[in-house]
């Protein structure tokens, strides 16, 4: 399996990943209007403002204004990227995450500006393809929010698929040459040229169209939505989901907050958001995370054991060709409850929902082994790592 790698096959363009991307988009909006239509919701389309607390007005796309009354109003308008004016850009060869799916010429070289989530996916991305790509941020580390166990795996293996990773770098100024190429000068002092530049450090609330102040409501400076357990603002007939109330703003948790806001409204009970929920990180290999990371838990003074999984030892992991991934599981030392679950490799945002719902229902590390998974399947690395834990706590 020496001869499997990450890289794409070479006479596949970026042109076809984006008609792919194209078609799985428009099914999914398929999908959705037919679950709008079969439930008899209607779908204005439009850009919308408030008149009052109660009264919205649509401007459609045909020109009409559409004026709508409700007792009960939901603002899940989603989030755009962060477009600072002093970073000229083209939406050619300086784009944000959004227009840089637009484009149709592969660069040779591109730097990536912020070390998040997005910047994280789109360098492992593009370096698939075979792109210099530089990773840059101001902060020391990147995905602060993961185990940084799985973190450091991530840095190895994107800097073995090509990712050089500078941290502690900022922006003076972006410019471009004569030629077109991007001229990214940093405070450091140092000067890369490059093919292109995608900016993806932040995200801004699409509230800015709204017309809050006639609603009642005020935003903050990254236009998000304060808003209490049911999700209602300050003005409390009127709800708010999604990228618009910040963090997590994930598309899993937005739907659910979305959900949650409906059935508070109409007075239909339902529990709260669960506090455990999964993270999916697409970077190549991808990053699934659930729970505590041992960074927590060291700062909250909590006893802890590791148990681990290498993905080598399993018997998919040879058939699938993965022989980087891990599968780590973090469990209390007296009481044997499963706290944290974090995995990186080939399928790991399918993986981490196992020790999701362990955690969730209270369940133990021994779970793992007093229980039967399928083989060959990528699942053993859970028994696996439970042994692995369990015998570092018997020889301690």
């Amino acid at each position: 399996f020496s001869s499997i790698s990450y890289n794409l096959k070479k006479n596949m363009t970026l042109r076809d990943l984006m008609a792919r991307k194209d078609l799985v988009v428009k099914h999914e909006l398929e999908v959705i209007n037919n679950q709008l239509d079969r439930n008899d919701v209607e779908l204005i389309q439009g850009t919308a403002s408030f008149v009052d607390p109660n009264t919205i007005r649509v401007a459609t796309k045909g020109g009409d204004l559409d004026t709508l009354h409700a007792p009960l109003i939901v603002i899940a308008t989603g989030s755009r990227p962060r477009r600072p004016g002093e970073i000229p850009f083209n939406d050619v060869t300086v784009c944000d995450s959004d227009s840089i799916l637009s484009t149709e010429t592969l660069p040779k070289s591109m730097i990536v500006m912020g070390g998040g989530v997005i910047g994280c996916e789109y360098a492992s991305m593009f370096a698939a393809f075979g792109i210099k790509v530089t990773l840059y941020d101001r902060r020391l580390e990147i995905l602060r929010f993961v185990d940084q166990e799985i973190v450091q795996a991530l840095i190895y293996h994107m800097r073995t698929n090509g990712v050089t990773i500078r941290l502690g770098e900022e922006i003076d100024k972006v410019a471009t040459d004569e030629q077109g190429r991007v001229v990214t000068a940093l405070k450091s002092g140092k000067t890369i040229v490059t093919d292109s530049l995608l900016y993806s450090m932040g995200r801004l609330a699409n509230t800015d169209l709204l017309n809050l102040p006639a609603a009642g409501l005020t935003v903050d400076k990254i236009g998000q939505l304060k808003v209490n357990e049911h999700y209602q603002t300050d003005v409390p007939h009127i709800y708010a989901a999604g990228d618009v109330i910040g963090f997590p703003g994930l598309a899993s948790t937005s739907m659910e907050q979305g959900r949650l806001a409906a059935c508070h409204a109409f007075h239909v009970e339902q529990s709260a958001l669960p506090k455990i929920l999964p993270y999916g990180i697409y970077t190549i290999p991808e990053i699934s995370t659930v729970g505590k990371t041992e960074e927590e838990l060291t700062k909250e003074n909590v006893p802890y054991e590791v148990g681990r999984a290498f993905y080598k030892e399993i018997a998919r992991g040879q058939i699938v060709g993965d022989l980087e991934g891990l599968l780590k599981l973090i469990f209390h030392r007296s009481t044997m409850a499963l706290l944290g679950v974090h995995i990186i490799g080939d399928g790991a945002t399918e993986l981490v929902h196992i020790g999701q719902a362990v955690i969730t229902y209270g369940g133990k590390v021994d779970f793992f082994v007093h229980n039967v998974f399928n083989y060959p399947t990528l699942a053993e690395c859970y028994r696996t790592a439970a042994l692995d834990g369990i015998n570092r706590l018997a020889k301690n």
